[in-house]
């Protein structure tokens, strides 16, 4: 079954450009060290919690955005191993001075995904066939429920 990285910072909004461009630098070497897919999502619809909530998270500031990220590994095995090939990457660009972003506020962690649905079209899209699946916390592909 796949594992997830997934990531929260605050961006300062007038940097998104930059951060863009930042992301496209960086994400491929992700993919070439063994990641299947990286998403970098721009807050769109990021409201406030009564307890707690992204912005908080992150100590974002008025005049920042919420970026929410994940990297899709194979498997644990491949992403330990990816992500320690990626530290000794050169091209892998993590100084702080170009960074679009505070990188001490940004939360991140590793997970194991226990459940999965997707529509057919997606299923379709990942598996090459026209047939809707669900996952169990095992990986085992049973149909979903309609």
């Amino acid at each position: 079954m796949s594992y997830i990285d997934g990531f929260v910072l605050a961006v300062p909004t007038a940097h998104k450009k930059k951060f863009i461009a930042h992301a496209r630098d960086n994400d491929g070497l992700f993919v070439e060290h063994g990641a299947t897919r990286v998403l970098e999502c721009w807050g769109d619809d990021v409201p406030a919690g009564k307890l707690t909530d992204f912005r908080r998270a992150v100590q974002a500031r008025d005049d920042e955005t919420v970026v929410f990220s994940w990297i899709e590994w194979p498997d644990k095995e491949t992403r330990d191993l990816g992500m320690a090939k990626l530290m000794k990457d050169q091209r892998m660009n993590t100084d702080a001075q170009t960074m679009p972003f505070d990188g001490k506020r940004m939360i991140f962690g590793g997970f194991e995904p226990v459940a999965e649905v997707a529509s057919d079209a997606h299923m379709h899209h990942l598996l090459g066939s026209a047939s809707s699946h669900a996952r169990d916390g095992a990986g085992r592909q049973r149909p979903a429920k309609h």
